[in-house]
């Protein structure tokens, strides 16, 4: 078993420059933990405002590879880490997840739901409708999707009204950012296999750039432990680390994605010495 780290430079439904700059921060300091270069797949392209129609038809064959990427992983008997600009790889990502692996439970940490749909939503932002569209509330166009029943957002601290409604309807379980939330995703988690999608955004942006800010997340040292007490307790399965609003300033940049790397140590550790241990059997 190894990791198949992927640096995702194609445009999904990116909005600004920041977050193709924070893959592209991330990846070589993920790299050197894992002792191989992250594979970089497609070509940048200029963030642009546009409706969920019009990202669903240009980034299609981005969705698609992302989609693909976790497929031959898990096919293959690997763990998947993806790097993305935004969200909206789980439409595909998730699905492949539900193919290879039912039994896992994906732990989606963000400071939004992403739980939108075609009716709901007020800006027609594709990143805000992936988790939505990847559990087959929306036809994304996609093939698959994922039981929500299987989702735990946590973390999750802005909602739209009917986002709001469509969760509270879904079987997902949603955990706010508050000195409970380790404790509340321990137990939504049971020790089950889990594949982990971390939004950046998740941290308080306080000490943590967002696109989409929202006051009262997590701070890095909680979120380490969060990550640290989910990879004691359950099998990491995947993660995909999207979001990633990196500054243009290059010291600051570097700064933010070492904090970053760091956050998802415990992960990047659980996997890499579940791979030696395997190989060493």
């Amino acid at each position: 078993m190894s990791v198949s780290l992927v640096a995702l430079a194609c445009r999904t439904s990116d909005r600004t420059a920041g977050g193709g700059r924070g893959v592209e921060a991330l990846a070589p300091l993920l790299g050197d933990r894992l002792g191989s270069p992250a594979r970089v797949i497609g070509s940048p392209a200029p963030p642009l405002t546009q409706r969920f129609e019009a990202d669903l038809a240009e980034s299609r064959g981005c969705l698609l590879e992302a989609g693909g990427q976790v497929d031959d992983a898990l096919g293959g008997g690997n763990v998947p880490l993806l790097l993305a600009a935004e969200c909206s790889i789980a439409l595909t990502t998730l699905p492949a997840l539900s193919r290879h692996r039912p039994d896992a439970k994906v732990l989606w940490l963000d400071a939004h739901g992403d739980f939108n749909s075609p009716d709901t939503t007020g800006s027609g932002y594709l990143g805000g409708m992936g988790l939505a569209g990847a559990c087959g509330v929306w036809e994304s166009g996609f093939e698959g999707a994922i039981d929500p029943a299987q989702v735990i957002l946590a973390g999750v601290r802005d909602l739209d009204p009917g986002e709001r409604r469509l969760l509270e309807q879904s079987p997902a379980t949603v955990v706010g950012a508050s000195l409970e939330t380790l404790v509340y995703v321990q137990n939504a988690l049971d020790r089950a296999p889990v594949f982990v999608h971390l939004d950046a955004d998740v941290l308080d942006p306080v000490g943590f750039p967002a696109q989409f800010p929202v006051d009262g997340g997590l701070n890095p040292d909680k979120l380490y432990d969060l990550l640290e007490a989910v990879a004691g307790e359950c099998e990491i399965v995947g993660l995909e680390i999207t979001a990633f609003e990196a500054p243009e300033d290059e010291r600051e940049r570097a700064a933010l994605a070492a904090v970053l790397a760091r956050v998802v140590e415990p992960l990047i550790a659980a996997v890499s010495e579940r791979g030696e241990a395997r190989v060493g059997g």
